[in-house]
């Protein structure tokens, strides 16, 4: 299952099933789970941790030392789950003393020329589109869809079930749930063809839009907005899950939307 033409380090621990085509090089202190394919010219670097049954096609980079002055050369790591699919020229850094790792979930699609920087967190069941890029210290939840060419900046979070359209540049934290778009990056709505395709009900997703009416739409400052959804809100999941997105944001949270001139 392993071409004469790929190097693999004596050190690796590679599991039997694996499969790696021509002139892919495996570095020292690599690990790789049951089932995963690697396609040709691919390399990866010390510290990669990959989970079973992932595929990485060709050219791809998996945990390269940090792009990041800081860097000392500690010995951190590059953590991939089970079951995803990292495409062509992705290129993916291993962490820095401040988290030790950069860790992507499982059943995740990261599609072509895609960036992933030193100790960003993605979930499971993301989607990055072509030519994403994230730089360091971001966090992304589970169901995210990055669509293409989307550049975050660094130190940003992006909730749970986000949908982020094509060319946006995020410098804000995106809530969960939600549509982001235009410049700068703005509110548009909540993701609810996404939610209704994991499973959420019609009650739900209403629930959810309600929230963001008070927060975005309805013009009042957040803390009051806030209070409001406190007040006059059931408690639930998503509005808990919203509320301390919010409050723990570090960068604030994109702004709402506003119409522009031309709009209809």
């Amino acid at each position: 299952m392993i071409h004469p033409l790929t190097y693999i380090h004596p050190d690796a621990k590679v599991a039997p099933n694996v499969k790696i085509d021509p002139f892919t090089v495996i570095h020292k202190n690599v690990e790789i789970g049951d089932g995963t394919w690697i396609g040709s010219n691919v390399t990866i670097m010390e510290g990669a941790r990959i989970g079973k049954n992932c595929r990485i096609f060709p050219g791809a980079v998996i945990s390269a030392i940090p792009q990041d002055l800081k860097f000392a050369g500690e010995d951190t790591l590059t953590e991939i789950g089970d079951n995803t699919t990292i495409r062509e020229y992705v290129t993916i850094n291993r962490g820095t003393k401040d988290k030790w790792k950069t860790s992507i979930g499982s059943n995740c699609l990261i599609m072509a020329y895609s960036h992933i920087a030193h100790d960003c967190e993605v979930g499971n069941y993301c989607v990055f589109s072509n030519s994403t890029t994230l730089a360091g210290h971001i966090h992304v939840g589970d169901h995210v869809v990055l669509a293409g060419m989307v550049a975050v900046q660094q130190f940003c979070k992006i909730g749970a079930h986000a949908f982020v359209t094509g060319g946006s540049l995020v410098r804000k934290d995106v809530p969960p749930y939600v549509k982001a778009a235009r410049e700068p990056l703005s509110y548009v709505g909540v993701n609810s063809i996404g939610l209704k395709r994991r499973g959420f009900s019609l009650e739900k997703i209403n629930h959810i839009l309600d929230i963001y009416r008070v927060i975005f739409v309805k013009g009042y400052k957040l803390s009051k907005a806030i209070s409001i959804i406190e007040a006059e809100y059931p408690a639930t999941d998503e509005r808990d899950e919203i509320l301390s997105f919010i409050r723990e944001s570090g960068r604030g949270i994109m702004k709402g939307y506003t119409s522009l001139a031309g709009d209809e």
